[in-house]
């Protein structure tokens, strides 16, 4: 970045630092200072906070809390409409508890059903895995831990121990890297009418709310846990002929877990974010009391379940179908209220750029939620194929899982079609580009090959653009086929396979088929996950490529999930802010930021957060920058066309560098009939068609990189210099706000 090997870190640490070169280490006070001609170079770098060391790989177990946590942000623009906006964002946050519980379930279906459940209770399959011989009724002969309660008690350790795990890790990450403080500021008054609600002084400091929704999510892995484990006990002491002392506890029982359970859900209804000022508080009430009265009924239901009970069998399954169908009906129910909502704040306030019409929240909360299934099921599946090697000694996983997977072959189908429809229209635009690509090199040789690759290049990144419809019809497509899952399992209580027998042969055998397919299909993916993510543990390079996936998710706050993964923004800001504020006090100096792709969407930020005063001095330069193209389309409500426009007017002057073979980078395309002078006309790519004086090889396609290598870069970044040399800023069409 400072295009020198001898550099020296001035401020920051391992994670997170700002270097200069070392001739430049003492650049405002050396003795040579004011003879000094020239900017002062420095790079923050930050990539560590997103690919440092390879417990970062661990995070894709958490994909699912990172996406819908981005549905969260993700909210259509609006105006004036506060309720509506409160309800969009407890509807994610009541989305994002679902995911939780249906993680801790299949831990539950893994370790309670099929392990110490089904496994455990049949010889056939205990004979097979001779470490759940001591709690197999047979193999140990009646030992004490052979009891169904009891073995289910020992069991539940596991589903426990990952909640504490989650539980830790959320706590940990916080401390690490979202506990920086960002400037104090003056409270801004908390009206909705603001550009972008990035510039609020608490924005990029949400501990009141990660603490709440950690405590709230911690119970409710622990009510899960306890409820999985208390109601095998307590359906068998609701026989007729059955103890009525543990009966009468088994529903006291039953009716604590509920009540902590609604406990838990009025606890992430109760408030969202607190942006407006700097909040250092902490709900103590719900932080501390509520985990350990949900640990506390763990603990009571463990007790109930091991007591003594002569004559109780395990036999078939636990009832896991109703849990899970409850799971996905409630996931679908509440993907639907989302996207009328979304609908409702679109129509407040449309924009034609917003993806899917102001739907992309919702569209991307369902694929959180199918990805949740997917990789429960894909756990749950795998280790029955692993505990029944016949297929015959247990009954497996619920039928509603083998539902789920029996939809992923058609799901796939409509995938291939879909990007065969993408394939033609690269194939389309790539033509058309040839001649786009010939009519820009008048005076150059045509090479056929040469044009081709150009052509080709600006064709494939001109389909990110078409992403929204990719995720529109896999959220649809992906909507239904679920609740037809649903309701197949519901209905006929058993495989697809199985409901199928006496229908049609041709039906019969796409059952089967789907169901064999689909069961293969998720063993695929599970193997191919835990692959990919063994390989970014062990290598950098892999590790760098995942890192490009948590550059965008986990640029945002936690305000859904506080089991995702941790938000880099919430320490590369507050640095930023910082280091900017501290400076031009210091120097009373002027300052480019200059940003790359992500590191222009984490300028404009640290810009949003400075005082009025400072921002005035700043100069915003950004190449192959996202700002519009990904952040404004998919986040409308933060980096849509007033918000940008707002910065463009706030900040001394910006310029935008891009090129049409960049599939990240684009225009910003503020709002307005002038030209507002921000977007660079698209810079040439390759830098010469044929070989030159200046190029005799074959000059690359750069794509989304090596921006400064162009001559545009140093250009333009002069210009900007230039224009804040002087004393006093560039008059603006506005006067400048007062300083905060």
């Amino acid at each position: 970045m400072l295009d020198d090997p001898r550099t020296v870190r001035i401020t920051g640490d391992d994670i997170a630092a700002v270097f200069r070169r070392a001739d430049d280490v003492d650049a405002e006070t050396g003795p040579d200072a004011h003879r000094r001609d020239g900017p002062v170079p420095e790079a923050y770098v930050w990539c560590n906070l997103t690919s440092g060391n390879g417990t970062r790989a661990l995070w894709l177990l958490l994909l699912p809390f990172m996406v819908v946590n981005l549905a969260h942000w993700m909210r259509p623009a609006t105006r004036g409409s506060r309720r509506t906006v409160r309800l969009y964002g407890l509807l994610v946050r009541l989305a994002a508890l679902t995911l939780t519980v249906l993680l801790v379930a299949a831990a539950c279906e893994v370790a309670l059903d099929l392990a110490a459940w089904q496994c455990a209770g049949t010889r056939a399959c205990a004979d097979r895995h001779s470490w759940l011989g001591f709690v197999s009724p047979t193999v140990s002969d009646g030992g004490w831990w052979s009891s169904p309660g009891r073995r289910l008690a020992l069991a539940s350790f596991v589903p426990a121990a990952l909640t504490g795990l989650l539980w830790y890790l959320s706590r940990r990450t916080w401390s690490d890297y979202e506990s920086q403080q960002p400037l104090a500021r003056s409270p801004e008054p908390e009206t909705d009418g603001g550009p972008t609600a990035l510039g609020r002084p608490g924005f990029w400091y949400g501990r009141r709310l990660v603490a709440r929704l950690r405590a709230a999510h911690t119970a409710a892995g622990l009510v899960t846990v306890a409820a999985a484990v208390g109601s095998a006990a307590a359906r068998h002491d609701r026989r007729p002929g059955g103890p009525a002392v543990l009966n009468t506890l088994g529903l006291l029982l039953e009716a604590a877990l509920v009540a902590c359970a609604v406990a838990v859900v009025w606890v992430v209804c109760r408030r969202g974010r607190s942006e407006h000022r700097l909040d250092r508080e902490l709900d103590e009430r719900f932080v501390r009391r509520l985990p350990l009265v949900a640990l506390l009924l763990l603990v009571l239901a463990l007790l109930y379940a091991g007591w003594e009970r002569p004559g109780w069998r395990s036999s078939g399954r636990l009832p896991g179908d109703a849990t899970f169908g409850a799971i996905t009906l409630v996931q679908g129910l509440l993907v639907v209220l989302l996207a009328v909502v979304a609908h409702v704040l679109h129509r407040s306030r449309p924009d034609r750029r917003a993806v899917l019409r102001g739907l992309g929240g919702p569209a991307v909360a369902m694929l959180a939620c199918a990805l949740g299934g997917v990789m429960s099921g894909g756990v749950s599946q795998r280790v029955s194929d692993w505990l029944d090697g016949t297929g015959t000694s247990i009954d497996g996983p619920p039928v509603l899982l083998t539902w789920q997977a029996s939809v992923i072959p058609p799901l796939i189908v409509v995938l291939l079609v879909l990007f065969g429809w993408l394939a033609h229209r690269a194939w389309q635009l790539a033509r058309a580009e040839r001649e786009a690509v010939a009519r820009e090199y008048p005076d150059e040789t045509q090479d056929r090959a040469r044009t081709r690759r150009i052509a080709y290049a600006r064709a494939m990144a001109a389909l990110t653009d078409r992403g929204p419809r990719v995720v529109a019809v896999t959220a649809g497509v992906t909507l239904l086929l679920g609740a037809g899952a649903l309701v197949g399992a519901l209905t006929t209580d058993e495989t697809p396979s199985e409901a199928a027998r006496g229908a049609y042969p041709v039906v019969h055998g796409a059952a089967e088929t789907a169901e064999a397919l689909g069961s293969w299909l998720i063993g695929l993916g599970f193997i191919l996950f835990v692959t990919w993510g063994r390989r970014a543990y062990k290598d950098a390079a892999a590790r760098r490529t995942i890192g490009i996936l948590w550059d965008v998710g986990t640029f945002w706050p936690r305000a859904a999930h506080p089991f995702a993964p941790p938000c880099y923004a919430e320490r590369a800001v507050p640095d930023l802010t910082w280091r900017i504020a501290t400076w031009t006090r210091a120097t009373g100096g002027r300052l480019v930021i200059s940003g790359h792709s992500q590191g222009s969407v984490l300028a404009a930020a640290a810009a949003w957060q400075l005082a009025p005063s400072t921002r005035r001095r700043v100069a915003l330069l950004t190449y192959g920058s996202p700002l519009e193209r990904l952040y404004g389309r998919w986040f409308p409500a933060h980096f849509g066309p007033a918000a940008l426009g707002s910065l463009h007017q706030e900040v001394d002057c910006w310029r935008n560098l891009y090129r049409l073979t960049d599939p990240i980078g684009g225009p910003v395309h503020l709002p307005g009939d002038r030209d507002t002078g921000v977007d660079h006309a698209p810079l040439p790519d390759p830098l010469a068609y044929g070989r030159t004086d200046l190029h005799p090889l074959p000059a690359p396609i750069l794509g989304h990189s090596d921006y400064q290598a162009d001559p545009a870069f140093a250009e333009e970044r002069h210009q900007l210099l230039a224009r804040l040399r002087p004393d006093l800023p560039a008059p603006r069409d506005e006067p400048e706000p007062p300083a905060g």
